[in-house]
């Protein structure tokens, strides 16, 4: 990957202090025996329907199909896709490392003042469905099976002026097949700054609140979990954070911050929770993104598990279906 070389990346004496704070003062994930949770602390978690892996809801035709199993969830929707800065989808199965080719976005943007709108950022809901925002503003739901996109009646002009989100669902609580699409700024707007939640009926944002202990004001993209937890992966210098976010207030408490060694946000970047650890796509220039793996489950390690993807990742979503702990 042009423009990166990470190799192994130690996690330092630091931030190994922040996780005993995060430990300390962090409240403690749902636990089901030894299986791994998504919180910080190595708690264990249990899945959305209590099970260490996922749970969800029959999808409606849009989402990415396939056998619905015992748990009301397909083996699609227990993914993790990615958009590229080419309009491609593709999906990711973090327990092979593999990237697979669904098609290409053809969505019927209308540009405003963008002559060529590109996908910027998307979150992916029980069913499988992707919403993708575009960075003219534009939010299209897409299908996780072959691509294709539906329009939605979402106005930028009526959610504060804003374009750009970072984008991301939550399960409503452990257990629960109930769900929240959350989004904030991810180009350090300060207009509607912190995080919001967006009604899927009306497609109105709705303002939480700010993130707080020196996360105010920065771009961030967002990932979410089964258990009901939401999570931020923010721009900050020298390298950026991973803060999990108090969803009824957007307090980024610094004890529940994890400076991330020797990970930059780079041009284009992403991220996802899945199977207990944080995976995330970073492209310092723009054109190739690496995938680095956070192993929040296990000894709290940093690696590049994916050098070089072959193109560069605008957007992550992984739907709470998605496992919670390492696969068994």
């Amino acid at each position: 990957m042009r423009g990166a070389s990470f190799l192994r990346v130690p996690v330092r004496a630091w931030m190994m202090v922040g996780l005993g704070l995060l430990a300390a003062g962090a409240p403690p994930l749902a636990c089901s025996g030894a299986n791994s949770g998504s919180g910080f602390n190595g708690d264990g978690g249990t899945g959305a329907l209590g099970d260490g892996s996922s749970g969800g809801a029959l999808g409606n035709g849009e989402g990415g199909g396939g056998t619905i199993g015992s748990d009301g969830c397909s083996d699609a929707a227990k993914l993790v896709y990615v958009v590229d800065s080419t309009n491609g989808l593709h999906s990711f199965d973090p327990s092979t490392l593999k990237f697979s080719t669904i098609g290409k976005l053809k969505c019927p943007t209308s540009g405003g003042a963008l002559s060529d709108p590109t996908p910027n950022s998307m979150g992916v809901d029980r069913s499988g469905t992707a919403w993708v925002n575009f960075d003219d503003g534009e939010l299209f739901k897409v299908s996780t099976a072959n691509a294709a996109c539906t329009a939605t009646t979402y106005s930028p002009s009526n959610n504060q002026n804003e374009q750009r989100w970072g984008m991301a669902f939550s399960s409503n609580a452990v257990g629960s097949t109930a769900e929240t699409l959350f989004a904030v700024p991810n180009n350090g707007q300060s207009k509607g700054s912190g995080v919001n939640s967006l009604d899927l009926t009306s497609l109105k944002l709705s303002t939480i609140g700010p993130f707080t202990d020196g996360l105010a004001g920065k771009a961030a993209e967002l990932t979410g979990t089964g258990n009901g937890d939401l999570y931020a992966f923010v721009t900050t210098s020298p390298y950026a954070t991973l803060a999990k976010i108090d969803k009824t207030s957007g307090a980024t408490l610094l004890a529940d911050q994890v400076p991330l060694d020797g990970v930059n946000t780079g041009m284009a970047f992403a991220f996802s929770f899945w199977g207990g650890d944080f995976w995330f796509y970073t492209s310092p220039d723009g054109v190739a993104s690496s995938v680095t793996q956070y192993k929040a489950s296990g000894d709290k390690s940093i690696d590049v598990v994916v050098g070089n993807t072959g193109f560069a990742i605008v957007g992550a979503g992984v739907s709470t279906c998605a496992p919670t702990a390492p696969p068994r």
